[in-house]
Order: C-alpha cells, then structure tokens, then sequence
C-alpha cells in the first residue's frame, strides 16, 4: 500500500517535531477552548525530554473549567480560537454542556487552520483508569455550523493492555447539518504505550485512517470547512478505581505532528 503523502504530491504544511526545548507560541496556542474558563485556567502542564513534548496531569492540577466540566483536568494546546462576546453562548466545541457561558471573551486568532490534506502523528499513549489522550480536529466555528470534529486519534488509558488498544477516530457531526455521527473505537493488536504513527488523510468526499502506514478505515463523508488542530491529554477523575496504584504526573509523549497538503500548482481536487 502507498504511503498517502507518496502517492499524491503533497507538500509539508505544517509540523512540530518538538525538538527545540521549548513550545512554539507562532504554531500552538498554549490553552485549552479558554473562552469557557479562562486562559490561566486551562493553560497545559507540559515538558520536553528526548525530543519529545510531553503533556502532563500533575496531581496538584486544577481542574481546567469546574463550572461547566466538573473535575475532569486537561493539558492542551490547538492552533486557533474563536468565541462570542462576555456572557453569550458562542463559542468553539461547546460540547460537554448543554448551555456554557463564555467566561472570558477571546480575540479571534488562529496560527494553522487546514482543510483537506494528510495529517500524522507519532505518540505513546498512557495506560490507566482515567487518562485518555488525542489529537483531532475541530471546525473553527466562526459560524455554529462548522463545528464538527475529525478525530486523528483517541485512546483511552482504561481500554488498553501490553497487547492490545481501543482506538478511537472518525467524525462527530456536532452542530454540522451535513453530516452524520461516525466514530468508531476498534480493537488492534498493539501496545499503544510505545511509538505508533496515527493518521488521517481528508479530501472533499472521504477521510481514510492510518495506523503504523496502514489503512484501517474510510468515511464516506467529509467535513467542508478549515479546522484547527487540538492535541490533549486528559484526566477524567469518575472512571478512577478505587485503590488504583497512579503516579503522576501523567504525561502524554508525542514525537512529531505533521500536517501535509496538496501543492497547488497539481490541478487535482483534494
């Protein structure tokens, strides 16, 4: 099978190989959907060891937005945000409440927005209870309905052993009248706690996914509009068991992101 980035001729679009020391403020806005909190509260706990970002839970971290989603804590970072003004409903990826209330109004900025292209990341995953880590994609949403999510990758700690993973990815519609809900969550015969590349390649009318270089799924469906990248960890306290040995903190290790696209002197639709 060919590689998606050899087959076609794309071109490097955007790629953090997070190799400096250091987080990069022109590709990642260090926050996570800050409009629901603020940006003090949900900044990321991060570090950077063996070329490699690390995202981490630490044990003394507060939850990132307790008003509108209880206890769970998240270290995340994404290339752009938009909301509405002080007090109002809109906003970025409101999914996890039925009515939030912007809490801190946001300057509409955005560092890389991508539509249609091959998109790669080279992860560990973390095994527990209660952390789950990803990276996806989200509809800017300067209008309520691009708003839908393309998931590259979803692992949940607790649906994991040394041999094999839940992998989650695919498309939830959200406010996106044109789709339809298609997420899957598949079993696969690997250790996610060690190196693996996830990817995802959207065009105009399908996405495929990727594990290690191989196809393992296409949707027949395709969100029309820029989205913006989202790369988080997260600890969700409920499904914690009790007498769990857990030490933290919980680091999500992420190698390189890259995201390709078409060049545009090929005169072929994406």
């Amino acid at each position: 099978m060919t590689h998606p980035v050899l087959q076609y001729q794309y071109q490097l679009a955007f790629a953090d190989e997070f190799n400096t020391g250091s987080l990069n403020n022109n590709k990642w806005l260090p926050f996570y959907l800050p409009q629901w909190s603020s940006r003090k509260q949900s900044k990321p706990n991060y570090h950077f060891a063996n070329n490699c970002l690390y995202l981490d839970i630490t044990e003394d971290q507060q939850p990132w937005c307790p008003e509108f989603n209880g206890h769970v804590k998240c270290s995340s970072i994404q290339t752009g945000v938009f909301s509405g003004p002080l007090g109002s409903g809109i906003g970025q990826h409101s999914f996890f409440h039925p009515a939030p209330i912007v809490r801190e109004a946001q300057q509409p900025q955005h560092t890389y927005l991508m539509q249609y292209g091959y998109i790669e990341i080279r992860a560990k995953a973390i095994r527990s209870s209660h952390n789950v880590v990803a990276l996806w994609m989200i509809g800017y949403e300067d209008e309520p309905q691009k708003s839908a999510e393309l998931c590259v990758v979803e692992i949940k700690g607790w649906e994991m052993n040394d041999q094999e993973a839940l992998i989650g990815y695919g498309i939830h519609r959200f406010n996106d009248p044109e789709l339809e809900e298609t997420f899957y969550e598949d079993k696969h015969t690997i250790d996610a706690t060690a190196f693996h590349v996830y990817g995802a390649e959207w065009m105009k009318d399908r996405v495929d996914f990727y594990i290690d270089g191989k196809k393992v799924r296409t949707i027949l469906q395709s969100p029309a509009y820029p989205m913006q990248l989202m790369l988080g960890v997260y600890e969700l306290p409920a499904q914690q068991k009790k007498n769990e040995e857990y030490s933290y903190p919980a680091s999500f290790c992420i190698d390189y992101i890259r995201c390709y696209e078409r060049k545009k002197e090929d005169g072929i639709s994406h």
